[in-house]
């Protein structure tokens, strides 16, 4: 078998036994709450992995564009999927349809009703019914409707649609106090209108270990706590010792005392910085920062380190946002015990329509 020191570089690898520690710990937690646990795959866009999310006792799984859908749809991953995406257009109409009759259940996710109205006619010439929840913002400033009033009248609005079904209610993320004091008053809303809401969904790997806190949540979407990442242990939710995720890389060039170029730039690693300084952490050189990317090339500053890295070097990086870099390769590599267990063609790698 193949021992991790033979790969060629830069290597995007996840430790095994970690992926399976982090799969444990969640949905264990979840389960404590008596919340559902839907996945996010957007985060490894690996069938196999999603298999053994679905393994561990996940409902379902969440896919955020039509073209994971249909890929894990292909993979016989899940029966149960949400689409947490507004599907604008005949053509990923056509398609949402096409799912549709495919699986158990395809649930959609939209908040505003040029959106419903689309999906309602597609559903009804083609004779499906689509269940769907009402997107909420609770304070992240992206999609969902602003108030709790508008996730009423937006229900309402679709629930006349024909081909339509409601289900429920989604945000990203679960935040504190704005989340809990929008689905109360929302809730409180729906009840009064004699409406049922089986589905209250909340999301976020930072916001899994609060979900407690929310007592109106049903069920839970995160996808990063699979691999865990920079910005994740920055959040408090994990440790180094967490992050399944290393990009394996080679100094090719020190340039200067305190500088160390990595073969690998903004075609493996990702931009977002979010709350942190860098561009990934260095294991084993952790006083080291990666201060710039080019699309080879990663600059590292080694000013503070007391031991340096020479050429040829191999180091793992964690990156800030292990989403991304997963759709900038065409494989990753499963390690256990240094030896390579799995190689997983990223199957819904550039899947963004």
């Amino acid at each position: 078998m193949t021992r991790v020191t033979e790969l060629d570089t830069p290597a995007v690898t996840v430790r095994l036994d970690i992926v399976e520690r982090n799969i444990r710990r969640v949905h264990d937690h979840l389960a404590r709450l008596g919340i559902a646990n839907r996945p996010h795959v957007k985060t490894h866009k690996i069938p196999a992995l999603g298999r053994m999310q679905m393994a561990a006792g996940a409902v379902g799984i969440t896919c955020q564009k039509l073209g994971e859908v249909e890929v894990f749809t292909d993979a016989g991953v899940a029966d149960d999927v949400l689409l947490t995406f507004n599907v604008i257009g005949r053509a990923k109409v056509e398609r949402l349809v096409a799912l549709t009759r495919r699986l158990r259940r395809l649930a959609v996710v939209f908040d505003n009703d040029v959106v419903a109205r689309a999906i309602s006619e597609g559903a009804r010439a083609g004779g499906v019914e689509v269940p769907f929840l009402v997107e909420c913002d609770t304070g992240f400033g992206r999609n969902g409707v602003q108030t709790p009033e508008a996730a009423l009248e937006l229900a309402r609005t679709a629930m006349r649609l024909p081909g339509l079904r409601f289900e429920g209610l989604m945000t990203f993320p679960n935040r504190e106090p704005g989340t809990r004091a929008f689905l109360e008053r929302a809730l409180e809303l729906f009840k009064r209108d004699g409406t049922a809401v089986p589905v209250v969904s909340g999301g976020g790997t930072p916001a899994i270990f609060t979900a407690q806190s929310i007592p109106q949540l049903t069920e839970h979407r995160a996808g990063t706590y699979i691999y865990n990442d920079r910005m994740v242990v920055a959040s408090g939710t994990a440790t180094w010792d967490d992050c399944a995720m290393r990009v394996r890389c080679t100094v090719v060039s020190r340039p200067t005392a305190d500088r160390a170029i990595l073969d690998a730039g903004s075609k493996v690693f990702t931009s977002d910085l979010y709350t942190v300084t860098g561009y990934g952490h260095v294991l084993e050189y952790p006083e080291a920062t990666v201060v710039t990317l080019s699309e080879e090339h990663g600059v590292v500053e080694l000013s503070a380190c007391r031991a340096r890295p020479q050429i040829g070097d191999v180091v793992e990086v964690v990156p800030n946002h292990c989403c991304v870099v997963s759709n900038m390769v065409d494989e990753v590599y499963g390690v256990r015990d240094g030896t390579v267990e799995a190689v997983w063609p990223v199957a819904a790698r550039g899947e963004v329509r």
